[in-house]
């Protein structure tokens, strides 16, 4: 009995490290890659570069030390298609509610350079610490689902302080953000990959405020209802996609 409680403590001990370490190494990278930038600020937009930089960079190094590439989400194929069709649905549902709820002032093309900082800095640099290397530590640690809620909840924190579609900082803007990020730890979850979801939030975002451009200040009576109906369809993708048996969970 003394032995087996043994192994169990030298098998618990690295995990609860990895926990830590997976939640303190990022976010002082993070800081210090903003510092050594010229300083870190709260304010939305493509300044918070080298904070999602320094974030995304600790978590590949850590991630690729403890686990490799597949272990971290990074799967094609198969996956990667099933990731972008779960995502695709919040997408759809999001532009819907967009179109319905807020006032567009203007359709324009957008900018390429504004996509390509929210597809490697808010989507790709944030997700491999969140849904990467987060989601793996902890589903070696608590299982799954935990995974999955656990690094949702994370990324939509992050995204309602520092996105730059953070228009509103009241509580039905936090519960979107935050059922957002669980449905994509669900569906990192379910296919076992983020690079879907990496690919689709980037397309969201710049359709959603880029493309269909807000006046400049969007109305909070229009925007409250919004997230409520963004929040309530990622609910029910969530529970469409809450995995029942084994063969549903891809770590």
């Amino acid at each position: 009995m003394v032995k087996a409680n043994q192994s169990q403590k030298s098998v618990r001990e690295p995990i609860v490290v990895r926990v830590g370490l997976s939640f303190i190494v990022p976010i002082v990278g993070a800081f210090l890659l903003s510092f050594l930038a010229g300083g870190f600020s709260t304010a939305n937009g493509q300044g918070q570069a080298p904070f999602f930089a320094g974030l995304g960079v600790s978590s590949w190094l850590l991630g690729m030390r403890w686990y490799g590439v597949k272990e971290m989400g990074f799967r094609g194929k198969r996956p990667l298609f099933s990731s972008i069709g779960f995502a695709t649905l919040g997408w759809v549902t999001f532009l819907a509610s967009r179109f319905y709820f807020v006032d567009i002032a203007e359709l324009v093309p957008g900018s390429g350079s504004t996509f390509m900082y929210m597809l490697l800095f808010e989507a790709f640099a944030l997700q491999i610490w969140t849904f990467g290397l987060l989601f793996r530590v902890l589903a070696e640690w608590r299982g799954g689902l935990t995974a999955a809620i656990s690094s949702g909840v994370v990324f939509g924190a992050v995204g309602f302080l520092m996105f730059q579609e953070a228009y509103s900082n009241s509580f039905t803007a936090l519960l979107s953000f935050a059922t957002w990020g669980i449905f994509y730890g669900v569906i990192r979850l379910r296919s076992g990959s983020l690079l879907g979801i990496v690919i689709i939030q980037a397309m969201q975002s710049f359709t959603g405020w880029l493309v269909i451009t807000p006046f400049p200040e969007p109305i909070p009576t229009q925007l409250n209802p919004f997230y409520l109906a963004t929040a309530a369809a990622y609910l029910l993708f969530i529970w469409r996609l809450w995995p029942k048996v084994a063969e549903d969970y891809r770590v």
